[in-house]
């Protein structure tokens, strides 16, 4: 099965409905400092109110369709993972413990003849 890229502008309606959003967001915003002078949750009321409605225009505009056929697809790769056995994990993890000790030792052997190889040519040093 091909996957086809489709690329879609969004039309004049769905630029629409996204500044409506934005001007939701901002009205909810901006109702949490207008009601300044009243309770805390009612001030947040101002500014979910202004989030759902603004999810609610995103979410019926192009931009809303092509985040859930971003989902959609997204789980659908997520499926095909096919996860490591506790035995090829632990295997793993020994091969990178066994590559960093080897490492570790060459680089503290390197460093050695590094230090010695200054004092040698210096007569200073480490």
């Amino acid at each position: 099965m091909t996957d086809e890229i489709k690329l879609q502008e969004a039309g004049t309606a769905d630029k629409v409905k996204l500044g409506a959003a934005i001007v939701a967001v901002s009205a909810g915003i901006a109702a949490y400092y207008v009601l300044g002078s009243d309770a805390t949750w009612q001030r947040w009321i101002g500014v979910v109110a202004g989030l759902v409605v603004a999810a609610l225009l995103v979410a019926l505009s192009r931009y809303g369709h092509d985040f859930r056929e971003f989902v959609v697809s997204a789980r659908v790769e997520l499926r095909k993972i096919v996860w490591p056995t506790r035995q090829e994990t632990g295997m793993t993890t020994l091969i990178v413990f066994v590559f960093v000790a080897i490492a570790g030792f060459f680089f503290w052997g390197l460093d050695l003849l590094l230090s010695w190889a200054t004092r040698a040519l210096t007569g200073t040093g480490g």
